[in-house]
């Protein structure tokens, strides 16, 4: 009976603390809604401190369905991301800012990110406001709207066809290997760089199968992996009208020939005269003022878009359309 008593007033201590904390909190007597929706309303970076704000704030603004709701919002005014590195200087940074307005200093994010040697360490392209990187044997995972960064720990490998997954924010704070049917491995490093796409929760990526070039497909939900035979032997993955496509170089005369996965199944390709969507041309180099050509097909026309304040000519540079930025906190 002692016993049962001790625990009764311990909860009823914990209570009355809780209720205390409640009480000195100004924002307790804000309806939920209306807290939510003035977050909704809040830059990112912002929200992203608020957590300090009260306990409450942190529980919702770390609720799962609060991220959803506010990367739904986010996606109707999607950013531009690049990455740069500056050579001279040792000094890699990545950089947001609007899409619709780019030369605008609305709400622009800067996050430095700390050099090893002197190497260039290359970006994924942002899924649901994330990107990472491999840095040696380690992956980093950074959040460009908040400027957290998250190292995971490091991965063990005893042969190169071994796959191994990480689940942020899962209960086993470690790498887990899964089985592959498709034993494949990365282009040499010869090749141009090939860039991962995801769309629908699929990951698409250029690997190679007994020394030719295939497209891979990684399910993110079942873990399950697939093949797709490429039509050419093309590294260049784009997005295209949410289909996965296949693009050339420019031709000498300016054409750009694109091969779009009509249907994943039955691995068939188009290819043709696109007469719908947009394609975005970039420059190779830095150039001082940075720009990029936005050719509408449906229009048949181009427009060059300056972009203010990123220029550099010592410097090496990514740019990825259509970021949505994400509240989302890193951590394991």
């Amino acid at each position: 009976m002692k016993r049962a008593r001790r625990k009764e007033t311990t909860g009823t201590n914990q209570k009355r603390l809780t209720k205390k904390e409640d009480e000195k909190d100004p924002f307790s007597i804000i309806p939920l809604n209306l807290i939510v929706e003035i977050l909704m309303k809040i830059p990112t970076k912002s929200v992203a401190s608020l957590v300090l704000v009260s306990k409450k704030w942190l529980s919702i603004i770390r609720r799962k369905d609060f991220i959803k709701l506010y990367m739904s919002r986010s996606s109707n005014r999607t950013r531009l991301l690049f990455t740069i590195f500056r050579m001279h200087v040792r000094e890699q940074f990545l950089q947001t800012c609007s899409q619709v307005d780019p030369s605008s200093n609305d709400h622009r994010h800067r996050l430095n990110i700390a050099q090893h040697r002197m190497h260039v360490y290359a970006f994924s392209p942002p899924i649901r406001g994330l990107i990472c990187r491999q840095m040696d044997s380690k992956v980093v995972i950074a959040n460009p709207s908040t400027g957290q960064l998250l190292t995971l720990p490091r991965v063990k490998t005893v042969r190169r066809e071994e796959h191994q997954v990480y689940t942020l924010g899962g209960g086993q704070q470690k790498w887990r290997m899964i089985e592959c049917e498709h034993p494949h491995l990365p282009p040499p490093t010869s090749c141009l760089p090939a860039k991962c796409i995801c769309i629908n929760g699929i990951l698409y990526y250029y690997a190679w199968i007994q020394n030719e070039g295939a497209l891979i497909s990684f399910d993110l939900i079942s873990e399950e992996f697939n093949t797709i035979k490429l039509p050419e032997d093309i590294n260049c993955l784009v997005n295209y009208n949410g289909k996965i496509a296949i693009s050339s170089l420019p031709t000498i005369n300016g054409e750009v020939h694109i091969w779009v996965l009509e249907d994943a199944s039955k691995q068939e390709w188009f290819r043709g005269t696109l007469s719908t969507g947009e394609l975005i041309f970039s420059p190779v180099s830095c150039v001082k003022p940075f720009y990029f050509i936005s050719y509408d097909l449906k229009e048949n026309n181009a427009k060059k878009v300056v972009v203010e304040g990123i220029g550099d000519p010592h410097a090496s540079l990514e740019v990825y359309f259509n970021h949505v930025e994400s509240p989302m906190f890193l951590s394991n």
